[in-house]
């Protein structure tokens, strides 16, 4: 698991994926990967943040299904405003370098 993310945006994806379908499967489907591996990166970010992001129903007479735990909505929130922070940043310097049009 070394050098291998934590979190980034494919996998935050994947969670609001899993918020908006109920299902971990629909959830794969939806971010294009297999269940596999979104079983896989679910259970490296719940082992590597020590916290519990998905609760998961088997299924049964009424059917399985999954949802975000309060945390992972915790944690979706300060992931959108670090990524919006990084884009401040980023615009910033992209004015200092490229204002009045001398880009050589």
């Amino acid at each position: 698991m070394d050098g291998e993310p934590v979190f980034g945006r494919g996998r935050r994806f994947l969670l609001e994926a899993i918020e908006t379908h109920g299902s971990i499967t629909r959830a794969a489907e939806d971010v294009g990967i297999s269940y596999r591996k979104a079983w896989c990166h679910i259970k490296a970010m719940e082992e590597r943040l020590g916290v519990q992001l998905v609760e998961r129903q088997t299924g049964g007479k009424n059917g399985g299904g999954a949802r975000i735990t309060d945390e992972a909505r915790v944690f979706l929130n300060k992931f959108e405003q670090m990524e919006t922070g990084i884009r401040e940043v980023v615009d910033e310097k992209f004015k200092a370098l490229f204002q009045g049009g001398s880009y050589v």
